[in-house]
């Protein structure tokens, strides 16, 4: 499988062009989930392990003992975190483009947060090719 990265950032995989790789990763039964230097720790871990850039890191935690929500804004995109420490679950968006191995970041978040069931899905984002485009699309 033949990757190039062009001068746009955008990808070119078996003769594909798209903006970049998007992963939902779901975990359920995982701890640390309210733990704000934990979750700043891990997404530093995060963007080395992908090879990205970190631009800033903006976390919020919603009350002792309640749910974080933020995001690390990386050169190449994002990587952004949504817990429920009372449910054992979070939500993470990991979304990079170019050279970056977003792929990298789910060993990291997996042991980071001990989870002991997750799910990741992935999406290619941006598809610049006329093939494979979405043909349903939500009306508003």
């Amino acid at each position: 499988m033949k990757t190039t990265i062009t001068e746009a950032h955008t990808i070119i995989q078996d003769g594909v062009e798209y903006a970049g790789s998007h992963l939902i990763l779901d975990m359920w039964e995982a701890k640390n989930l309210d733990n704000l230097q934990m979750i700043e720790a891990c997404f530093h871990q995060c963007v080395k392990a992908a090879e990205a850039t970190l631009l800033h890191i903006h976390l919020h935690h919603f009350s002792k003992g309640g749910g974080v929500s933020g995001v690390a804004v990386l050169a190449e995109s994002h990587i952004s975190i949504h817990t429920w420490p009372e449910k054992q679950y979070a939500a993470f968006d990991i979304f990079m483009c170019g050279n970056a191995k977003p792929e990298k970041t789910i060993p990291v978040l997996i042991n980071t947060f001990q989870c002991k069931r997750y799910k990741v899905k992935e999406i290619l984002r941006g598809n610049m090719s006329t093939q494979n485009q979405l043909t349903n699309q939500l009306a508003y």
